[in-house]
């Protein structure tokens, strides 16, 4: 009955999910599929220009950063959850980041790089 009522527009998304939480639509979904798509091409263009070279490094993470948080916020629904799971998920996250920096400025410094 609930399911008959929900199609014919008379039960919100909202009492469907079983919660108070709004959650996006599909066309939102769609969107940021979209928005994704021209990230990626952006990211391809990127790495064959040979102007970019220089910077490309900096361009790349940018846009690897940016679909990352879509991805995240949308699809894993962190943006809708409540604040207690995206600390869960940010927290090591973070952590993770500044071990993997460590790592990388150690084996710079005084890795194979320097001869040692």
């Amino acid at each position: 009955m609930e399911m008959e009522a929900a199609m014919e527009g008379n039960v919100s998304e909202q009492a469907m999910a079983g919660h108070g939480e709004p959650h996006a639509s599909n066309r939102t979904y769609v969107g940021v599929a979209a928005v994704l798509a021209v990230l990626t091409a952006l990211e391809v263009m990127v790495f064959f220009l040979p102007s970019l070279k220089p910077v490309m490094v900096p361009i790349l993470l940018i846009l690897m950063a940016a679909k990352f948080a879509l991805v995240v916020l949308f699809f894993m629904h962190l943006k809708f959850d409540a604040r207690v799971f995206s600390g869960l998920f940010a927290g090591p996250l973070l952590i993770a980041a500044a071990i993997i920096s460590a790592m990388i400025f150690l084996y710079i410094n005084y890795g194979a790089g320097k001869g040692g």
